[in-house]
């Protein structure tokens, strides 16, 4: 259970216009003036405020104080570090937990806050590039879906989020945004507004989920929606908007109850569409483009896939985008590629390590709250949870219990 937060005492004096403390205000307020995505910013202020609590233990408070050795020290303070679990940190994890930093102080030497930069030398670990650790075969899909309590209005809510995740793929913190007006019912597409890289994109929908989100628009967010209506597609019983904690709850509750042996929550339905579409054959570029992923080879498809095309794809390969079995193995290739029985493998690879490296960044959304403890150099630390930061004008979301 993780329920409302309060406000976070500060770190240190922030009327001392040399503090650290002050310094991470204006930084903040200088990438909200830019346009950085408020999850961006909310990621700099949290690893920020957890460099400060860690500089704060050792008596540095000003921005000024802080000196390469010191960086360097704290980059070795991460890499002993040791969750409540007993496992490190991912080099993974270490990189992102370091890049705002040298970001900041990057700034702060630029806008003359401070004379050098402390972090400018700080050599950023090497991410290894894993393969997903758990995928779904249609057949577990199936025993996932079969979960929810029907009889239970909340069971149909659930249902219908277990089948869009499966349905589209799409990221959990896109799924929290989707609101009602994002879904064009007639063409079956859903509008994902601001996805990650405040990108836009519109992606199909199965006639199977579409019929889930239409019963539970029929039949169960009346229910729970409280006037004015906020909007969202998603309620919990109170007529609030999914938290990502619910969100992920929801999803790891129904895998678990399933008992396939597999773990996850909801990147695991990401992953699973992924893997199951390049096993039927489908072209890499049609999977960049329902996934949204920008970095990838051959992106530049993206300016000319149309979402018909896409839905129609989807459709003929995707385990479960109908009521009934009615997928067709026998496409040609002008619509699932030049060699559909063979996805090119680099590509594939890089397809699914991208989609770990997205997963093991919502993983890490369930440790945000980690407190620097002792010091590696003296031992090894173990790991404790604090209270989670917000960022004031960073709009939050409910924290009521999973539902």
């Amino acid at each position: 259970h993780r329920g409302p937060r309060g406000p976070v005492e500060p770190i240190g004096d922030i009327g001392d216009r040399h503090s650290l403390e002050f310094h991470i205000a204006e930084f903040l307020e200088w990438s909200a003036v830019r346009g950085f995505a408020d999850t961006t910013i909310v990621t700099r202020k949290r690893e920020l405020d957890r460099l400060h609590r860690w500089l704060a233990e050792r008596g540095v408070t000003r921005t000024a104080e802080v000196t390469k050795p010191m960086m360097d020290r704290y980059q070795r303070w991460l890499f002993h570090y040791r969750k409540a679990n007993g496992q490190p940190l991912t080099f993974l994890t270490q990189k992102n937990r370091l890049m705002p930093l040298r970001t900041f102080f990057s700034w702060a030497t630029r806008t003359n806050r401070i004379l050098y930069n402390p972090a400018a030398d700080i050599e950023l670990p090497r991410v290894e590039h894993r393969l997903p650790a758990a995928v779904l075969t249609a057949t577990e899909v199936e025993t996932v879906m079969c979960g929810p309590d029907l009889d239970d209005p909340l069971g149909v809510r659930d249902r219908a989020i277990l089948e869009l995740f499966y349905a589209t793929g799409i990221r959990r913190a896109e799924m929290l945004r989707v609101r009602l007006f994002d879904f064009d019912f007639e063409r079956r597409a859903l509008s994902i507004r601001q996805g990650k890289g405040k990108r836009d994109r519109t992606v199909p929908v199965t006639e199977r989920a579409m019929a889930w989100v239409l019963r539970y628009l029929t039949d169960v967010r009346p229910r729970l929606v409280m006037e004015p209506d906020p909007g969202w597609l998603f309620l919990t019983f109170d007529g609030e908007p999914l938290s990502p904690h619910t969100m992920s709850y929801i999803a790891r509750r129904y895998v678990t109850a399933a008992d396939v042996g597999k773990t996850g929550s909801c990147h695991l339905f990401r992953h699973t569409l992924a893997t199951l579409l390049l096993e039927a054959g489908v072209d890499i570029r049609w999977i960049q483009a329902l996934l949204g992923h920008a970095n990838l080879t051959s992106t530049q498809i993206y300016t000319r896939v149309s979402v018909s095309a896409l839905g129609a794809i989807v459709d003929a390969a995707h385990p479960g985008a109908a009521n009934h079995r009615n997928r067709d193995r026998g496409l040609d290739s002008d619509e699932l590629g030049d060699d559909p029985g063979f996805p090119d493998p680099v590509e594939a690879a890089a397809l699914l390590a991208a989609l770990e490296a997205e997963g093991d960044l919502e993983h890490d959304d369930h440790d945000l709250a980690d407190e620097p403890g002792g010091d590696p150099d003296d031992v090894t630390a173990a790991g404790g949870r604090g209270a989670k930061t917000t960022l004031g004008w960073a709009q939050g979301r409910n924290r009521s219990a999973p539902t």
